[in-house]
């Protein structure tokens, strides 16, 4: 184990996440509603309660959505349709991936190198707008989703 990895173990409490970069939680991929709980209880400071809403919402836009946690962040979908939706923790804000995002009524404010995914950042004070975040989830939702 090298120094830098045996010192970030060393801080971390067993049975803790280890949060990487920007404090992004490190949560084993897995599908369902556990590991997506798992992450968001794992989020750092004001993010945790950022991603109990987010999550709320999501299942109240889309109920009997499909998650799992991929490449360290949850991931949202409708079985057999692939995934709409994921976000992630950066250092000072948590980013939400629309992945067919510019195809969304109106388009999510955060631009993306891939045309199709398009961003929304919500940082610590942002006033979060419920009926258009549940508006963009449910169109997205519609959409043919990302298979991966």
């Amino acid at each position: 184990m090298t120094d830098k990895r045996a010192a970030k173990s060393a801080s971390v409490a067993p049975g803790q996440p280890v949060l990487l970069s920007g404090g992004n939680p490190q949560i084993p991929k897995g599908e369902g509603d556990a590991p997506v709980q798992a992450y968001i209880a794992a989020m750092p400071g004001w993010k945790s309660a950022l991603g109990r809403r987010l999550d709320a919402l999501i299942v109240r836009a889309v109920p009997g959505v499909h998650k799992a946690v991929k490449w360290n962040s949850p991931f949202y979908g409708v079985e057999g349709q692939g995934w709409f939706l994921s976000f992630h923790c950066f250092t000072r804000y948590v980013k939400v991936a629309f992945f067919r995002g510019a195809s969304l009524s109106p388009i999510p404010p955060g631009a993306s190198k891939h045309p199709a995914t398009r961003y929304l950042d919500i940082h610590e004070n942002d006033a979060l707008d419920e009926a258009q975040f549940l508006d963009w989830v449910r169109q997205a939702s519609e959409l043919p989703g990302e298979r991966m």
